[in-house]
């Protein structure tokens, strides 16, 4: 397919992180960008005040007139679905339809395309990386699963010859891609209700990481089972972060690449994941070509994504921290960083569940990590694309958690249970539709 010749992009699912990633980029590029979404939200809002029209009402007569098979792509979320009346008109006219992941790729494919895989941090690490190639004067474009702080935005850069992009695993996206270097951060089971088992989702990973022959272009933390150059913290790999310290609030370590010692590197997110993304985009710029002058910048004035424990409120008295943590592993990286900033503080945990299938494959662990906090709120589970399942529920997930601290909240309720608590440390975890709420909380707490 061409892009050249096509003059329109109609967005079904539009307000979706990825979705409204690319419909920036048509906009960016000179097409008439238009699109449906369920619900409008915090993004769909940024959109419509970027010029983007956007309706909620699954309306045929909603679609531009002038949006013609022949001139117009469609972008479809893979959660619409079937009985979805505008994707049906698409579909019947013979329209040209794709999925995100087969736009990405078929953008990426002429370009030199860094491609950040894993089950956990996609996000922060593909947007640290994009920071690093931008900062360093890069021709670069990074479409981005999370606004950057930086930037206020899910899309780095206007450049024409460098990709960086999150390969996203949901629904076995990432093979449409095209990468000339890669990493794959973590492969642990998630998305089940795809893949049934966790091999399947691990020999997924392995025919993504096969994209890459050249195996000097593949990234894995140390212990990952995949062919390629190993990062570590503390521990003998290609990559080695060592020397870690945390100075006025930001971790301060020292890095042995292959060819040389980079000393006093500051990075401002917490957590030992957070060092892990950091140091993943530091290999994979080194092994680019970046300066190690532009990278060590770049690292030090990295701001950080919203929803990737994004500090709310950070104040002598109280701190309110929100994180898109919705698997267990997430959960527990977030309660170490946590641990490790406020170590004798009591911490009240606000988690929204995300999709009954996660919930219930899973349930044990998300007990385990949540018993972790003093206290637990738990809200209803987010269904997102999901009918419900029976006897898999906020209850039901309730009655696994060990820790006697924790109750069922509505989000009716939630923010004045919040103002009753004495907790000093607040976290709002989940990637429903919690991030809805949280400006709420924060202007309640102020």
């Amino acid at each position: 397919m061409n892009l050249n010749q096509i003059h329109n992009v109609y967005f079904i699912g539009i307000g979706g992180i990825g979705m409204s990633a690319l419909a920036r980029y048509f906009q960016n590029i000179g097409k008439n960008v238009s699109g449906y979404d369920k619900t409008p939200t915090m993004l769909t809002n940024e959109l419509i005040a970027g010029g983007i029209e956007i309706h909620f009402e699954d309306k045929i007569s909603s679609i531009p007139t002038d949006y013609y098979p022949e001139n117009t792509l469609v972008i479809v979320t893979p959660a619409v679905p079937t009985s979805h009346s505008e994707w049906n008109y698409f579909v019947e006219r013979e329209y040209t339809i794709k999925k995100r992941a087969e736009v990405l790729g078929i953008i990426t494919k002429d370009t030199f395309c860094f491609a950040v895989a894993g089950t956990h941090g996609k996000t922060t690490t593909s947007s640290i990386l994009g920071h690093i190639l931008y900062e360093s004067a890069e021709d670069v474009t990074a479409f981005l699963g999370g606004i950057v702080e930086n930037y206020n935005s899910n899309l780095i850069g206007s450049g024409k010859t460098i990709t960086v992009v999150e390969a996203d695993e949901f629904d076995r996206s990432f093979l449409h891609l095209h990468p000339n270097i890669a990493c794959v951060t973590s492969m642990d089971a998630d998305h089940l209700d795809i893949y049934g088992d966790k091999n399947a989702i691990e020999d997924s990973f392995r025919e993504f990481a096969n994209k890459v022959t050249d195996k000097t272009k593949l990234f894995v933390p140390k212990g990952l089972p995949l062919e390629g150059l190993t990062i570590a913290i503390n521990e003998e790999a290609t990559f080695k972060a060592f020397n870690i310290r945390i100075e006025n609030s930001s971790y301060v370590f020292d890095v042995q690449t292959p060819t040389e010692t980079i000393q006093n590197i500051a990075f401002g997110l917490p957590g030992h994941h957070n060092l892990m993304n950091a140091l993943m985009a530091l290999a994979m710029a080194v092994t680019y070509g970046s300066s190690i002058e532009s990278i060590v910048k770049a690292l030090a004035s990295f701001k950080g994504v919203q929803r990737r424990f994004s500090y709310q409120i950070k104040s002598e008295n109280l701190v309110y921290i929100d994180d898109y943590a919705h698997h267990p592993t997430e959960i527990n990286a977030v309660h170490q960083a946590v641990r490790e900033l406020y170590p004798n503080q009591k911490v009240l945990a606000i988690f929204q569940p995300h999709l009954f299938s996660r919930t219930k494959d899973f349930a044990d662990d998300f007990a385990k990590s949540l018993s972790q906090f003093d206290e637990i709120l738990l809200l209803d589970i987010y269904p997102a694309r999901e009918l419900p399942m029976e006897g898999i529920t906020s209850t039901w997930l309730l009655s696994k958690i060990e820790n006697v601290s924790k109750r069922l909240i509505s989000k009716v309720d939630l923010i004045p249970a919040i103002l009753q608590n004495e907790a000093t440390v607040i976290v709002t975890i989940g990637a429903g539709d919690i991030g809805e709420l949280v400006p709420l909380i924060k202007e309640a707490l102020l």
